[in-house]
């Protein structure tokens, strides 16, 4: 699969703008588009998800951790697990999911 940059599909979830950039039978990726107070409260699904920031700063929550990331940390969140975040400061993050999220299609 290729996509275009003028061929991603914009998306918004719980109020959380993102865009869908490649999608696989056994992974996606998206590109999250976080504004300052932008909130995912606690959650959980059965995909496992690694995430990078690319930009910002946000507070992330799950497994026992609690800390603050900002441009070039990175996280794996196992299947199954509640986690949170909390925007800080706007920015961008690209999130992996494994399998992919139904709910983001």
């Amino acid at each position: 699969m290729i996509v275009k940059s003028n061929e991603l599909k914009k998306r918004e979830f719980k109020g959380i703008d993102f865009e869908l950039l490649a999608n696989g039978k056994k992974l996606m990726i998206t590109r999250m588009n976080y504004k300052t107070g932008d909130k995912a409260p606690f959650h959980n699904h059965p995909n496992e998800q690694a995430g990078y920031v690319v930009s910002g700063k946000i507070r992330i929550r799950f497994a026992g951790h609690d800390r603050v990331l900002t441009a070039g940390d990175s996280y794996v969140i196992p299947g199954n697990t509640n986690h949170s975040i909390e925007v800080i400061e706007a920015g961008e993050v690209i999130d992996v999911f494994t399998p992919p999220r139904e709910d983001y299609m």
